[in-house]
């Protein structure tokens, strides 16, 4: 079974410091703690994808009818205080596993080594529906 684990960037549970407020170290062992555990993954074989995504100052949102021009503003709105920042795609047996992981990413380490408790949304990847007749 195959399961996005969609990571948001805003106030977690135990943490509501930005990130970029973080010492240098803290940041450092967030980032080694995040490359640990996709290490950990790929060796399990559930490891499909994970990415970080660039901020939403970077992003743009298009929209288009098909045939003019299409519309492209800029990203999320400013007032929004959260964000899509990256994401995991995992093959695992089982639901209960894939909530295992998440918790695992959910604990990763924040100033001074804390767990931050991040919220990170388990949502199972649909296959496409069969077109044969």
């Amino acid at each position: 079974m195959k399961y996005m684990l969609i990571k948001t960037y805003a106030p977690a549970a135990f943490c509501d410091t930005p990130i970029h407020e973080w010492a240098p170290e803290d940041i450092r062992a967030h980032i080694d703690f995040q490359r640990a555990l996709g290490e950990e993954l790929a060796k399990s074989g559930e490891l499909v994808d994970a990415q970080g995504l660039a901020g939403p100052d970077e992003a743009r949102i298009v929209s288009s009818d098909g045939r003019s021009a299409p519309v492209v503003t800029d990203g999320p709105f400013p007032e929004s205080k959260e964000f899509l920042a990256g994401y995991w795609m995992i093959d695992v047996d089982s639901p209960e596993r894939a909530i295992e992981i998440a918790a695992k990413a959910s604990a990763g380490p924040g100033p001074g080594g804390k767990p931050i408790g991040e919220y990170i949304e388990v949502r199972a990847i649909m296959s496409a529906p069969t077109t044969d007749a």
